[in-house]
């Protein structure tokens, strides 16, 4: 396995996915729910996150090549669209309003487009593109996946308790924080792109 890549693929996620953050979203879903169906909704959204975006990270490359689409051209776009969720996260508030008593919200509004959105989708592309090792990378992105989504697994199961401890004044400064590092990383995308596009 690829470290290196593991940890640069373990940074984007955490950025974007924002662990955190999504857990108190999650909690605030899920407040006049059970305990046993919260936990079951945590489950059920990282299952279909993680499917979800290694699916697409592996093939997503290829439909892009069957449209003609370079994937440089990508990582440009991309870098612009995981700018866009930066900006948003810097300077908008996330509201999703709570949907009633054990109401599925697995796929809508936790995997897409919390954990598994637009921005996210197109950095496991991205970090997927990276065949630094052949077989090596797809082990170190899918590791890097798994990681931090047991890290939001663990979070959205205790979100009771997170919320108590960190409040939403300290999840403000946490996401515009992590906005910062993930409109860095962004302008990173955009560099290599324009790099590899121009040799």
């Amino acid at each position: 396995m690829d470290i290196a890549l593991y940890l640069h693929a373990m940074t984007g996620l955490l950025v974007i996915i924002d662990p955190i953050g999504s857990a108190l979203i999650f909690n605030s879903l899920t407040a006049n729910s059970d305990q046993k169906h919260r936990n079951l909704m945590a489950v059920k959204s990282v299952i279909i996150s993680g499917i979800t975006l290694i699916l697409f990270g592996n093939y997503g490359e290829a439909l892009f090549l069957q449209l003609g689409i370079n994937i440089n051209s990508l990582r440009i776009s991309g870098g612009l669209l995981l700018f866009y969720t930066a900006f948003i996260m810097i300077t908008q508030e996330l509201k999703f309003a709570n949907t009633g008593k054990n109401s599925d919200i697995s796929v809508f509004p936790m995997s897409i487009p919390l954990l598994a959105g637009p921005g996210t989708l197109t950095l496991a592309i991205l970090l997927f593109s990276q065949n630094t090792e052949g077989h090596d990378s797809i082990l170190s992105v899918s590791a890097a996946i798994v990681s931090v989504l047991i890290i939001t697994l663990v979070a959205m199961v205790a979100s009771k308790y997170l919320k108590k401890m960190i409040g939403k004044t300290g999840d403000e400064i946490l996401r515009r924080f992590l906005g910062v590092i993930l409109a860095a990383l962004a302008i990173q995308f955009i560099y290599e792109g324009i790099r590899n596009i121009s040799m």
